[in-house]
């Protein structure tokens, strides 16, 4: 994985000190809280419902242990023991004093983490695939192109204060594991010819006009990436609406002009800036990239096969470990999705176990998913049973990977001020409703998000059955869509009618998916049948 050189610590390290006189001048009454309130953001502090949120960076999702132990430190040492794995693959805390947060700052920066650029006006925090580096159908591991992004938006003189905040993501296979075409600038490397290139796609996002990111290029080879980049964002920054922040995301832009006028802007721009020569030199993209360097796997492992005796290790096999490219390796991934829990919590201890196993069995790797779990990527299959052992014991081995229980959920209205309704209690109350771990596997692969705004943090647009929590008059209301996904069938979920209070919307989605057991055909997904048949079957489930 990357390491800081000199340059990127020393900017950390000044960012800490600057942030930490701007605190110091605000407790001490030299600024106000609007004069302040630019300068915090910078440094992903947020001021919600009942106390500062710091939301700490993990680019592209990737951890080691000792970092991860940091991350346990700070829950434990300046949180109230916990943690929120985020759909950004960041990490998000709660309950942090201003007086402390420049503290928790430096000490994140003593083992290479920031907070740089998780809020505000900028390009945020790069996602990517969570298999990057481990996945076989890859083309490539697209973790250090998503790092040269990183670098290369760091601190750009010209995109600092966008129109808006700007999400991308890379991936590098067919299968879309990263929601890619919900991103603002979706990448996905490719291969023509034997030339290393990418797809670009732009203008998809969430919120309260959900759009699916457009193709605005087949193919870009790599040499040329940055610079169309660039010509992508020039662009934006030049036309992008000011004047209204609900019409400012580059999804409006596209809507506006449409993708072919925007694509000719770009391509024109695109000329110019390759004049420029900002694509890296040769022998910068080489030192990245030997970072990212396979890890030294055991040839004797080829021959590993797993002891499927016992029954409840057997499920959590199949359930929650994925095919690795390497023979005698397979990737884990650990659900932080325990039936009544809140979805992407950690405790400080549980943190702990995960940075331990990483270092024991894993190369000392660890990945956050957009989905709010955890992946150790390079488990060697012999020491799966005892991966999974101590995941038992930490509270940390549920079997519930893609099924109905693995719930994507916002902080909602118990924590975050823009939200309209509760989303955490209504998330336990469903993997409550839902907690036979056999009749969620019939269900098979349902994925259920919940946003408690239309800011859609949750991506309930996204979800196989998605819930928007709004307000009604004063009371909260959540809304069932269904049929969204953020794969690669990429699709939006459409509303079914009118809404619930907390328990109907509960009672709604078991007749949804009673219908779905009732009409689907052999190995249908749910929104496969959904395609099939359409909302009319399910309308008449849940209204009668």
């Amino acid at each position: 994985m990357y390491r800081y050189d000199e340059y990127d610590q020393s900017i950390v390290d000044a960012r800490v000190d600057e942030f930490r006189d701007q605190v110091r001048r605000r407790l001490a009454g030299e600024i106000t809280e609007d004069q302040f309130k630019p300068l915090r953001l910078m440094n992903g502090l947020y001021l919600q419902l009942h106390a500062y949120m710091l939301r700490v960076a993990v680019p592209y999702g990737t951890l080691d242990s000792r970092q991860m132990r940091m991350l346990a430190h700070v829950a434990r040492t300046y949180d109230r023991g916990y943690g929120h794995f985020t759909t950004r693959q960041n990490i998000q805390y709660n309950w942090i004093r201003l007086d402390q947060a420049p503290d928790i700052l430096a000490e994140l920066a003593t083992v290479e983490m920031h907070a740089i650029q998780t809020s505000g006006n900028c390009i945020r925090n790069i996602s990517s695939d969570q298999y990057a580096g481990a996945a076989a159908d890859e083309v490539a591991d697209p973790r250090p192109w998503a790092e040269l992004i990183r670098q290369w938006s760091t601190f750009h003189p010209e995109f600092t204060y966008l129109p808006r905040k700007f999400k991308i993501a890379v991936i590098a296979a067919e299968e879309d594991r990263a929601a890619m075409r919900l991103h603002d600038i979706g990448i996905r490397l490719t291969r023509r010819d034997g030339v290393l290139g990418a797809t670009v796609f732009v203008g998809g996002g969430m919120g309260r006009t959900p759009m699916i990111a457009h193709e605005i290029r087949d193919f870009v080879t790599a040499d040329d990436l940055m610079s169309y980049l660039e010509a992508c964002l020039r662009v934006y920054n030049r036309y992008g609406r000011r004047d209204n922040i609900y019409k400012a995301r580059i999804k409006i832009l596209l809507h506006e002009i449409g993708p072919d006028e925007y694509r000719r802007q770009v391509e024109e721009e695109f000329a110019k800036v390759k004049a420029l020569g900002i694509d890296p030199p040769a022998a910068e993209l080489a030192r990245i990239t030997a970072m990212f360097a396979p890890p030294a796997f055991d040839p004797a492992a080829a021959g590993d096969v797993a002891d499927r005796s016992d029954p409840d290790f057997a499920v959590w096999l199949d359930q929650n470990v994925r095919a690795h490219r390497q023979p005698g390796y397979a990737i884990v991934n650990i659900s932080l999705k325990p039936v009544g829990g809140i979805p992407g919590d950690a405790s400080a201890d549980q943190i702990d176990v995960m940075a331990d196993l990483a270092q024991r069995y894993g190369f000392d790797e660890l990945r956050v998913t957009h989905a709010q779990n955890i992946v150790l990527p390079h488990v060697r299959i012999a020491d799966l049973k005892a991966v999974w052992s101590a995941l038992v014991d930490a509270g940390l081995a549920e079997a519930n990977l893609d099924l109905i229980s693995d719930i994507i959920a916002c902080p909602g209205l118990d924590y975050c001020s823009l939200a309209n309704a509760r989303s955490i209690p209504l998330a336990q109350k469903i993997g409550e409703r839902f907690a036979d771990p056999a009749r969620q596997r019939d269900l098979g692969e349902l994925k259920l998000k919940i946003s408690g705004c239309i800011n859609a943090c949750g991506h309930h647009h996204a979800g196989h059955i998605g819930i928007l929590g709004v307000d009604r008059k004063g009371t909260e209301n959540f809304q069932l869509l269904l049929g969204g996904s953020g794969a690669e069938d990429v699709s939006l979920g459409r509303i079914t009618g009118p809404g619930f209070d907390e328990d109907g919307v509960v009672d709604a989605i078991e007749r949804v998916t009673d219908k779905y057991l009732e009409v689907r055909e052999t190995g249908e997904r749910f929104v496969d049948t959904y395609r099939r048949v359409g909302m009319t079957p399910f309308k008449e489930a849940i209204y009668g």
